[in-house]
Protein backbone atom coordinates (compact mmCIF):
# COMPACT_ATOMS: atom_id res chain seq x y z
CA UNK A 1 0.00 0.00 0.00
CA UNK A 2 1.38 3.51 -1.28
CA UNK A 3 1.83 5.48 2.15
CA UNK A 4 0.59 9.32 1.49
CA UNK A 5 3.06 12.31 2.45
CA UNK A 6 2.58 15.19 3.38
CA UNK A 7 4.87 18.64 2.64
CA UNK A 8 6.64 20.28 5.39
CA UNK A 9 7.98 23.63 6.15
CA UNK A 10 11.38 24.53 7.27
CA UNK A 11 9.26 25.35 10.65
CA UNK A 12 8.02 21.71 10.90
CA UNK A 13 11.55 20.43 10.45
CA UNK A 14 13.04 22.86 13.29
CA UNK A 15 10.11 21.39 15.14
CA UNK A 16 10.88 18.15 14.30
CA UNK A 17 13.93 17.86 14.65
CA UNK A 18 14.81 16.60 18.57
CA UNK A 19 12.32 14.33 17.97
CA UNK A 20 13.73 12.87 15.00
CA UNK A 21 17.62 13.28 17.14
CA UNK A 22 16.58 11.47 19.91
CA UNK A 23 15.79 8.12 17.94
CA UNK A 24 19.36 8.40 16.51
CA UNK A 25 21.05 9.56 19.44
CA UNK A 26 19.69 7.50 22.29
CA UNK A 27 21.34 4.57 23.33
CA UNK A 28 20.67 1.38 22.20
CA UNK A 29 18.09 -0.97 23.63
CA UNK A 30 19.26 -4.70 25.39
CA UNK A 31 18.76 -7.36 22.92
CA UNK A 32 15.67 -8.79 23.02
CA UNK A 33 12.57 -9.98 20.50
CA UNK A 34 11.27 -7.00 20.55
CA UNK A 35 12.84 -5.08 17.45
CA UNK A 36 11.68 -2.14 15.16
CA UNK A 37 14.00 0.31 13.15
CA UNK A 38 13.38 3.91 11.53
CA UNK A 39 14.62 3.78 8.03
CA UNK A 40 13.55 7.79 7.12
CA UNK A 41 11.85 10.35 8.57
CA UNK A 42 8.41 9.56 7.73
CA UNK A 43 8.53 5.70 7.07
CA UNK A 44 8.55 2.40 9.62
CA UNK A 45 9.68 -1.08 9.85
CA UNK A 46 6.90 -3.27 10.37
CA UNK A 47 6.94 -4.15 14.43
CA UNK A 48 8.26 -7.63 15.35
CA UNK A 49 7.21 -8.86 18.78
CA UNK A 50 7.22 -13.00 19.84
CA UNK A 51 4.34 -14.04 22.13
CA UNK A 52 7.00 -14.40 24.97
CA UNK A 53 7.12 -10.51 25.16
CA UNK A 54 3.23 -9.97 24.68
CA UNK A 55 2.14 -12.21 27.55
CA UNK A 56 3.53 -14.73 30.09
CA UNK A 57 3.00 -18.71 29.26
CA UNK A 58 0.36 -20.26 31.10
CA UNK A 59 -0.05 -21.30 34.19
CA UNK A 60 0.42 -25.64 34.47
CA UNK A 61 -2.88 -26.97 35.58
CA UNK A 62 -2.90 -28.62 39.51
CA UNK A 63 -2.43 -32.44 38.85
CA UNK A 64 -4.74 -33.67 41.24
CA UNK A 65 -5.28 -37.08 43.31
CA UNK A 66 -7.90 -39.20 41.38
CA UNK A 67 -8.22 -41.28 44.22
CA UNK A 68 -9.98 -38.37 45.94
CA UNK A 69 -11.97 -37.44 43.33
CA UNK A 70 -15.94 -38.40 43.90
CA UNK A 71 -18.66 -37.70 40.87
CA UNK A 72 -21.67 -37.81 41.71
CA UNK A 73 -25.15 -36.54 41.44
CA UNK A 74 -25.84 -33.63 43.74
CA UNK A 75 -28.45 -34.31 46.70
CA UNK A 76 -28.01 -31.43 48.95
CA UNK A 77 -28.80 -27.64 48.49
CA UNK A 78 -25.05 -26.91 49.50
CA UNK A 79 -23.92 -29.07 46.79
CA UNK A 80 -26.39 -27.63 44.11
CA UNK A 81 -25.56 -24.02 45.15
CA UNK A 82 -21.89 -25.13 44.66
CA UNK A 83 -22.23 -26.19 41.15
CA UNK A 84 -24.50 -22.43 40.09
CA UNK A 85 -21.18 -20.30 41.54
CA UNK A 86 -18.65 -22.83 39.53
CA UNK A 87 -21.06 -22.36 36.70
CA UNK A 88 -21.37 -18.17 37.06
CA UNK A 89 -17.48 -18.40 37.70
CA UNK A 90 -16.34 -20.19 34.51
CA UNK A 91 -19.45 -18.91 32.13
CA UNK A 92 -18.56 -15.28 32.61
CA UNK A 93 -15.93 -12.67 32.90
CA UNK A 94 -15.67 -9.98 34.88
CA UNK A 95 -13.85 -6.98 34.99
CA UNK A 96 -12.04 -7.13 38.45
CA UNK A 97 -12.09 -3.72 39.36
CA UNK A 98 -16.33 -3.24 38.54
CA UNK A 99 -18.01 -1.14 41.25
CA UNK A 100 -20.68 -4.23 42.99
CA UNK A 101 -18.94 -6.94 41.28
CA UNK A 102 -19.39 -9.52 44.07
CA UNK A 103 -22.83 -8.99 44.75
CA UNK A 104 -23.35 -8.92 40.54
CA UNK A 105 -21.91 -12.43 40.98
CA UNK A 106 -24.00 -13.83 44.39
CA UNK A 107 -27.42 -12.03 42.27
CA UNK A 108 -25.93 -14.26 39.22
CA UNK A 109 -25.47 -17.48 41.11
CA UNK A 110 -28.94 -17.20 43.11
CA UNK A 111 -30.78 -17.29 39.26
CA UNK A 112 -29.05 -20.28 38.79
CA UNK A 113 -29.43 -22.15 41.54
CA UNK A 114 -33.56 -21.18 41.86
CA UNK A 115 -33.47 -22.81 37.98
CA UNK A 116 -31.27 -25.86 39.31
CA UNK A 117 -33.49 -26.20 41.94
CA UNK A 118 -36.54 -26.01 39.70
CA UNK A 119 -35.75 -28.29 37.08
CA UNK A 120 -33.94 -31.53 39.64
CA UNK A 121 -37.08 -31.10 41.76
CA UNK A 122 -39.00 -31.72 38.24
CA UNK A 123 -40.90 -28.84 38.73
CA UNK A 124 -39.52 -27.14 35.15
CA UNK A 125 -42.29 -27.43 32.29
CA UNK A 126 -40.66 -29.56 29.92
CA UNK A 127 -38.46 -31.64 31.32
CA UNK A 128 -38.95 -35.19 32.85
CA UNK A 129 -35.87 -35.83 34.84
CA UNK A 130 -32.60 -33.49 35.69
CA UNK A 131 -30.17 -34.72 37.50
CA UNK A 132 -26.83 -32.09 38.73
CA UNK A 133 -23.66 -34.55 38.92
CA UNK A 134 -20.73 -33.24 40.50
CA UNK A 135 -17.34 -34.02 40.75
CA UNK A 136 -15.37 -32.58 44.02
CA UNK A 137 -12.24 -32.78 46.26
CA UNK A 138 -11.36 -32.26 49.76
CA UNK A 139 -10.49 -29.07 50.68
CA UNK A 140 -7.24 -29.80 51.94
CA UNK A 141 -6.15 -31.41 48.54
CA UNK A 142 -6.43 -27.82 46.80
CA UNK A 143 -4.77 -25.77 49.70
CA UNK A 144 -1.92 -25.11 46.94
CA UNK A 145 -4.59 -23.03 44.48
CA UNK A 146 -4.98 -19.01 44.67
CA UNK A 147 -8.03 -17.36 43.50
CA UNK A 148 -12.05 -17.23 44.42
CA UNK A 149 -12.20 -21.50 43.85
CA UNK A 150 -11.76 -22.40 47.00
CA UNK A 151 -14.17 -20.05 49.18
CA UNK A 152 -16.99 -19.72 46.23
CA UNK A 153 -17.64 -23.83 45.20
CA UNK A 154 -17.29 -24.85 48.48
CA UNK A 155 -19.87 -27.17 50.49
CA UNK A 156 -19.56 -29.78 53.60
CA UNK A 157 -20.12 -33.25 53.25
CA UNK A 158 -20.15 -35.98 56.41
CA UNK A 159 -18.49 -33.17 58.35
CA UNK A 160 -15.62 -32.44 56.29
CA UNK A 161 -15.42 -29.36 53.34
CA UNK A 162 -15.22 -30.29 49.37
CA UNK A 163 -15.18 -28.11 46.83
CA UNK A 164 -17.10 -28.48 43.32
CA UNK A 165 -14.47 -28.63 40.41
CA UNK A 166 -16.44 -29.83 37.20
CA UNK A 167 -20.25 -30.07 36.88
CA UNK A 168 -22.72 -30.70 34.33
CA UNK A 169 -26.76 -31.13 34.15
CA UNK A 170 -28.29 -34.23 32.60
CA UNK A 171 -32.03 -33.80 31.06
CA UNK A 172 -34.25 -36.57 30.11
CA UNK A 173 -36.26 -34.27 27.50
CA UNK A 174 -37.49 -34.43 24.08
CA UNK A 175 -35.26 -31.38 22.99
CA UNK A 176 -33.68 -28.75 24.93
CA UNK A 177 -35.53 -25.37 25.48
CA UNK A 178 -33.62 -23.68 23.14
CA UNK A 179 -32.06 -26.09 20.42
CA UNK A 180 -33.39 -25.17 17.42
CA UNK A 181 -32.00 -28.29 14.97
CA UNK A 182 -31.08 -31.70 15.30
CA UNK A 183 -32.87 -35.00 14.53
CA UNK A 184 -36.14 -35.89 17.28
CA UNK A 185 -36.96 -38.88 18.43
CA UNK A 186 -40.86 -39.69 17.49
CA UNK A 187 -43.48 -41.95 18.79
CA UNK A 188 -44.76 -42.57 21.80
CA UNK A 189 -42.77 -42.47 24.79
CA UNK A 190 -39.79 -40.68 22.74
CA UNK A 191 -39.12 -38.48 25.62
CA UNK A 192 -37.95 -41.00 27.53
CA UNK A 193 -35.92 -42.12 24.66
CA UNK A 194 -32.98 -39.08 24.82
CA UNK A 195 -31.00 -37.32 27.23
CA UNK A 196 -28.58 -33.83 27.06
CA UNK A 197 -25.88 -32.53 28.29
CA UNK A 198 -25.92 -29.34 29.51
CA UNK A 199 -23.67 -26.57 31.67
CA UNK A 200 -20.97 -28.55 31.05
CA UNK A 201 -17.91 -26.77 32.88
CA UNK A 202 -14.45 -27.58 34.59
CA UNK A 203 -12.75 -25.33 37.38
CA UNK A 204 -10.17 -23.40 34.70
CA UNK A 205 -7.61 -24.23 37.26
CA UNK A 206 -7.22 -27.57 36.69
CA UNK A 207 -8.03 -28.38 33.68
CA UNK A 208 -6.25 -31.04 31.60
CA UNK A 209 -6.73 -33.90 34.62
CA UNK A 210 -9.42 -35.65 32.77
CA UNK A 211 -12.42 -34.19 34.28
CA UNK A 212 -14.89 -33.51 31.43
CA UNK A 213 -14.82 -37.36 30.74
CA UNK A 214 -15.48 -38.74 33.90
CA UNK A 215 -18.22 -36.33 34.33
CA UNK A 216 -19.67 -37.21 31.16
CA UNK A 217 -18.79 -40.87 31.56
CA UNK A 218 -21.02 -40.89 34.72
CA UNK A 219 -23.84 -38.69 32.72
CA UNK A 220 -23.88 -41.86 30.76
CA UNK A 221 -24.40 -44.16 33.35
CA UNK A 222 -27.09 -42.03 34.96
CA UNK A 223 -29.05 -42.01 31.43
CA UNK A 224 -28.45 -45.95 31.19
CA UNK A 225 -30.60 -46.46 34.82
CA UNK A 226 -33.43 -44.12 33.41
CA UNK A 227 -34.00 -46.60 30.59
CA UNK A 228 -32.14 -43.55 27.65
CA UNK A 229 -30.77 -45.37 24.22
CA UNK A 230 -29.08 -41.90 23.54
CA UNK A 231 -27.24 -39.13 25.20
CA UNK A 232 -26.56 -35.86 23.47
CA UNK A 233 -24.14 -32.56 24.24
CA UNK A 234 -26.70 -29.83 24.43
CA UNK A 235 -26.41 -25.98 23.41
CA UNK A 236 -25.13 -25.29 26.65
CA UNK A 237 -22.03 -27.46 26.69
Amino acid sequence: MKMATLPLSSSSLNFLSPLLNSFTSSPPLPSSNLTFSLSSPRRFSKLSVSSSEVCDAPQQSLIIDQSALLVEEAVSEDALWAAACLRIRTFNEYKEDSFGLEDHKRYLAEREFEALKERVAGKREGFRKVSCINATLPLSHLSALSGDLCTSCKFSDDGGSRIVVGTLDLNQCLRLPDEMTGMKPQGIGADFLRAYLSNVCVAKELHRNGLGYVLVSKAKCVAEEWGTVSVTDGLSF
